[in-house]
C-alpha cells in the first residue's frame, strides 16, 4: 500500500512560490507513485485557483482568503496578509477532516515558523501519524523565535514532537537541537536542476538579455537573485558600487525593501549603474545568469540559499557571506585555506570586501576559472535533485514510515 502523507505549506504551484515550494515540487515528482501519495494544505490566495487540484504528484487542498489574480506585493496587505496567522489554526482543523478522509501515514511540515505550529497541534491529536519538520528558514532564529511567541509553547512543540528533522545546512541544524528536537536532526541540502542551469546559450541570445539591462559594454557586471528584503544585503553591494567605476549590477527580484534601495541608487547617482530586472522567471533564470559575470548576495542571514548553487551550476564566480547555511559549501581560498576554494567570502556590511572580491575576480582569471570550476563540480555531484530525492526517501520519509 501507498504511503499516504500530507504536506503543509503556506504555498504552493501554480503562483506565489519560493524555494521551499521549489523543493517539495522537485522531491515529490522524483519520487515512486507506487509507494507514495502526497496531499499538500495550503493558502489558496487567489480566486481564480480551485480549491483542490492535483498539481504534479500532489493532491492541493487550498484554504483561506483569496483576491482575484494578486501580485507578491498583495500578499503583504489586507485580507491576504491575514493567511499566516490564520492558517495556524486553520490549517489544523481542515487537516483533521481530510485525515477522517484520507487516513494519512505522516505529516511534512515545510518551515517551523510557517507551519510547525498546526503540524504539531496535529499530531499531539494524532500521535500514531508520523511527522518530519523541516527546517529551510533563512531569517536569524532569534527573530522568528521572537515573532513566533504569540503562539506560546506551540511553536516549540513543533520541534519536540516531530518524530524527524530534516534541515537544508548545519546552522539549522543547531538550531533544531536548540528548540529541542528529540531526533539527531538529518541535514539533507535543497539542490537545484542542473540540466537546467547548466545549458547552453548562443551569444546573440546572451548579447540580447545584456543589451536590456541598458548598462556600459564594458563594465564588470554584478548580478543577485533575491528577494529584496534587509536580510539579503544587497544595500551593501550598491554601497560598494560608489568604490567601482567599471562595475555595474543587476538586480532580479522584488520585495519590501525595493523602493528603499531604489533611493538608495537615486541618492548615489547610479542610474546608470544599477538595472532593477524585476522578477523573473524559474525558466528565463539562467540565461540572465550567464549574461553576467559574477554573482554576488552579501546575506546577513541565511538559511541556505539555493541562489548560490544556482550561480555556480551555471558557472559564475560566486560573492557571498559566510552566515548561517552558506558556510556549508562557500569556501574562500583566504579564510579557508584547508578547503578546495568555490567563492570569494565577504563580511556582513562590509562594502570594502565587496570591492577587493571583484578586484580579486577580475585580475586573478586563473584563480577564478579554476574557482568556478571546483564549485560547479561540487553543485553537480553533491546538490541534484535527484540524489537529494533519493536522500529524503531513503533517511528520511522510509526510517519512520518502514511500511505503509
Amino acid at each position: 500500500m501507498k504511503r499516504k502523507i500530507l504536506i503543509f505549506s503556506l504555498s504552493y504551484y501554480p503562483k506565489h512560490i519560493g524555494g521551499a515550494e521549489v523543493a517539495i515540487k522537485e522531491i515529490t515528482e522524483r519520487l515512486s507513485t507506487d509507494e507514495y501519495e502526497f496531499h499538500l494544505l495550503c493558502n489558496r490566495y487567489d480566486t481564480t485557483l480551485p480549491k483542490e487540484e492535483m498539481v504534479g504528484a500532489v493532491m492541493v487542498h487550498r484554504i483561506g482568503y483569496a483576491t482575484k489574480n494578486p501580485s507578491m506585493s498583495d500578499l503583504k496587505k489586507i485580507p491576504l496578509h491575514l493567511n499566516k496567522i490564520i492558517y495556524q489554526w486553520q490549517a489544523f482543523w481542515v487537516a483533521k477532516k481530510l485525515h477522517k478522509k484520507y487516513k494519512f501515514d505522516g505529516i511534512w511540515a515545510m518551515m517551523a515558523h510557517a507551519t510547525g505550529v498546526p503540524a504539531g497541534k496535529f499530531k499531539k491529536r494524532f500521535p500514531d501519524v508520523k511527522y518530519v519538520l523541516t527546517l529551510q528558514e533563512g531569517d536569524p532564529p532569534q527573530y522568528i523565535e521572537q515573532k513566533m511567541k504569540i503562539f506560546g509553547t506551540s511553536f516549540r512543540d513543533a520541534f519536540t514532537t516531530a518524530d524527524k528533522v530534516q534541515v537544508i545546512s548545519s546552522f539549522l541544524g543547531n538550531w533544531a537541537k536548540s528548540m529541542g528536537a528529540k531526533t539527531e536532526p538529518v541535514l539533507i541540502p535543497n539542490a537545484v536542476n542542473t540540466t537546467h542551469f547548466s545549458q547552453v546559450y548562443s551569444d546573440t541570445e546572451l548579447k540580447k538579455i545584456r543589451s536590456g539591462w541598458n548598462l556600459s559594454e564594458l563594465d564588470t557586471i554584478l548580478i543577485t537573485t533575491s528577494r529584496l528584503v534587509h536580510k539579503n544585503g544587497i544595500d551593501t553591494v550598491i554601497d560598494a558600487l560608489q568604490k567601482m567605476p567599471d562595475v555595474s549590477f543587476v538586480i532580479c527580484g522584488t520585495g519590501p525593501d525595493e523602493e528603499l534601495l531604489r533611493e538608495k541608487v537615486t541618492e548615489y547617482k547610479l542610474h546608470n549603474k544599477v538595472h532593477f530586472a524585476g522578477q523573473i522567471s524559474h525558466e528565463e533564470m539562467p540565461k540572465y545568469l550567464k549574461a553576467a559575470d559574477i554573482f554576488i548576495r552579501p546575506s546577513r542571514s541565511e538559511g541556505m540559499g539555493n541562489s548560490f548553487i544556482e550561480a555556480m551550476a551555471a558557472g559564475l564566480p560566486v560573492i557571498a557571506t559566510r552566515e548561517g547555511g552558506i558556510a556549508d559549501f562557500l569556501f574562500d581560498a583566504k579564510r579557508n585555506p584547508n578547503h578546495k576554494s568555490t567563492g570569494w567570502a565577504v563580511s556582513p556590511n562590509t562594502p570594502l570586501d565587496i570591492v577587493e572580491a571583484v578586484k580579486s575576480i577580475q585580475l586573478d582569471t586563473e584563480q577564478t576559472k579554476e574557482t568556478v570550476k571546483t564549485a560547479k563540480e561540487m553543485v553537480l555531484t553533491s546538490y541534484d535533485w535527484n540524489l537529494i530525492a533519493k536522500r529524503m526517501d531513503v533517511e528520511v520519509f522510509k526510517t519512520i514510515l518502514p511500511e505503509a
